[in-house]
């Protein structure tokens, strides 16, 4: 793994390329699948650190699933009571979304787990999914009253729950759905704004009926997952971000990313960074797995600041760090509001992004929910660090790109999690 990456500034992007499979969508296919009756075949999976633990986590309850290709996946499911005890502990690592979805399908099954992580997802609050779960009936016990791992669970009979959700979050709302799968009549969650919803478009391709409004989903419970066959990954429009605020701000660049994912709960940044001057052009190609995909044609510009703030904040919540990076690039101020969610990321990502674009020259503020970011604002080479976050290694990264005597990242090898390849993707496109 590498530890240090140097990134020198660049004179143009030109080029074609493809970004990994969305991680989202990978870690519920290999789930749904774990569950479900049937065979999935999964194509175009993120082989990142964060989808192998979801595998590693159902094969120690009993799921054979096989790497025919490393972005090719093929899961035997058990169905719901094919699930087995572990006989160790299920170890998510950093991954957040493991951790919180598994809860889901571990409040329903009758046998005791122990799940823990790195010390990164110890930090990480998981009371907002144990309290719902809890109600529902679920035994479970950890650090601090059950809101830190390690968590130890006991799951069995659930009952149905009405959960109105203080923050948008996938994560909470899935786990949910999962456990309400189990449970005796209709779950419903509640939402102040919607968040990504990959859950509610694959859980139909499995076979589950549920219902949907604006900011709310409930289905009911005794439902069976019935395995598709393939699930077919478009790529990460996270991961898509970084190319296309890289080729916003080096001059005379002109790039095209080829089969990215275009769900709407997750185009936030797309709308801002045009909101901003940006020069995009987006083209759908087609449908994968109830998922719009299509291409991404970015050419640099000039921009200006936005602010950025309200039910906005949830289609775009892991692309800020990104955002704050183009900002500094932009004519004017941007404000970034309504984003204290970035403080139980992998990092406090409010103030890790303040710290390193502070590093780089930039001339940022901190605030209780988000950034304000000065520009247009000359960057300076400097040395920046992951902390371990990926979103961070790869924000400095890009800044590389601009700053005079370019930026070296240390812990580079987080960047792994969400985008194998990323150096050698940027390469190509430096080289046009």
């Amino acid at each position: 793994m590498v530890e240090t990456l140097t990134i020198q500034p660049a004179a143009s992007l030109q080029g074609e390329v493809t970004v990994p499979g969305d991680k989202s969508i990978s870690h519920r296919a290999v789930m749904f699948g774990a569950v479900a009756q049937g065979t999935t075949r999964v194509t175009g999976f993120l082989p990142g650190a964060d989808c192998l633990s979801t595998i590693d986590c159902f094969r120690r309850m009993g799921v054979a699933i096989e790497r025919e290709e490393e972005t090719v996946v093929t899961i035997h499911g058990r169905g719901w009571n094919g699930l087995t005890e572990p006989d160790s502990f299920l170890d998510v690592g950093n991954s957040g979304t493991t951790i919180r979805l598994m809860l889901g399908i571990l409040a329903g099954s009758p046998f005791y787990s122990a799940v823990i992580g790195d010390e990164s997802i110890a930090r990480r609050p998981m009371d907002r999914v144990v309290e719902p779960l809890r109600r529902m009936g679920a035994q479970i016990e950890g650090r601090k009253g059950g809101s830190f791992t390690p968590l130890g669970v006991r799951g069995g009979n659930l009952s149905s729950i009405e959960h109105v959700s203080r923050v948008a979050s996938a994560q909470v709302k899935s786990c949910l759905l999962l456990a309400g799968l189990r449970a005796d009549g209709i779950t419903r969650i509640q939402e102040p704004y919607r968040s990504r919803d990959h859950t509610e478009r694959m859980l139909p391709a499995f076979g589950i009926e549920l219902q949907q409004s604006e900011n709310e989903v409930s289905l009911s419970g005794d439902q069976q997952l019935s395995s598709p066959g393939e699930v077919r990954v478009p790529g990460d429009i996270s991961s898509a971000a970084f190319l296309i605020a890289a080729a916003l701000i080096v001059p005379n660049s002109h790039i095209t990313i080829r089969n990215v994912g275009l769900n709407p709960t997750r185009t936030g940044i797309l709308d801002s960074f045009r909101e901003m001057g940006g020069a995009i052009e987006i083209v759908e190609t087609g449908e994968w797995s109830g998922e719009a995909v299509g291409d991404i044609t970015v050419t640099s510009s000039a921009l200006k600041g936005v602010e950025v703030k309200g039910d906005r904040i949830p289609r775009l919540i892991d692309e800020i760090p990104i955002l704050a990076v183009v900002a500094t690039q932009a004519n004017g101020r941007t404000v970034i509001r309504d984003a204290a969610e970035l403080k139980v990321k992998e990092t406090n990502r409010i103030a890790v992004t303040a710290q390193e674009m502070r590093r780089l020259g930039a001339v940022v503020e901190e605030t209780a929910d988000g950034l304000v970011i000065e520009g247009r604002t000359p960057l300076k080479g400097s040395h920046c660090n992951s902390h371990g976050d990926h979103r961070i290694g790869m924000a400095t990264a890009i800044a590389g790109l601009i700053a005079d005597g370019g930026v070296t990242v240390g812990r580079a090898g987080a960047i792994d999690i969400s985008f194998p390849g990323f150096e050698h993707t940027l390469h190509r496109l430096t080289n046009g």
